[in-house]
């Protein structure tokens, strides 16, 4: 075998349909696009959503809806996790990227701290947000929360 006689495999190309080279092809004359209609001129393209003239769908649903566009998202981390890393990765100190390396969070991510669950470790919580019932658990505890 060399490159002088490669060849497809049988059956996995076809020839290409040549429309509209004379009645002597067999598709000639409209060029199997059938007799006038707005489908036969040239340069047609139909919309995306074209019902045919009926409205469209994306114009007969109404609008809802609103995105604020100063929204800031966090990432949720409840007391339970902490106190989890804090049994398992035996740290004193949790920040962002203990909690990548925990993989709870991406670098994009801003966290804030939930109250759901008991901390009895005594941390030091670095986030962007807590609650107020979190904060108040993690002073209680003897640990601080400082706001990054």
């Amino acid at each position: 075998m060399d490159l002088s006689n490669l060849k497809p495999a049988e059956g996995s190309t076809k020839t290409r349909k040549r429309i509209g080279r004379g009645q002597g092809s067999g598709k000639g004359g409209t060029s199997t696009k059938g007799h006038k209609g707005q489908k036969s001129r040239s340069g047609y393209s139909r919309k995306t959503g074209f019902e045919g003239g009926q409205m469209p769908l994306q114009r007969r649903l109404p609008k809802f809806g609103f995105n604020p566009l100063k929204r800031v998202e966090y990432r949720a981390i409840n007391l339970e996790k902490l106190q989890e890393i804090a049994d398992t990765q035996k740290v004193s100190k949790i920040n962002p990227k203990v909690l990548m390396e925990a993989g709870l969070i991406s670098p994009k991510h801003l966290v804030k701290i939930l109250g759901k669950g008991s901390l009895k470790a005594k941390l030091e919580v670095e986030a962007h947000a807590f609650s107020k019932s979190a904060e108040e658990a993690i002073t209680s505890a003897g640990g601080t929360a400082v706001k990054l």
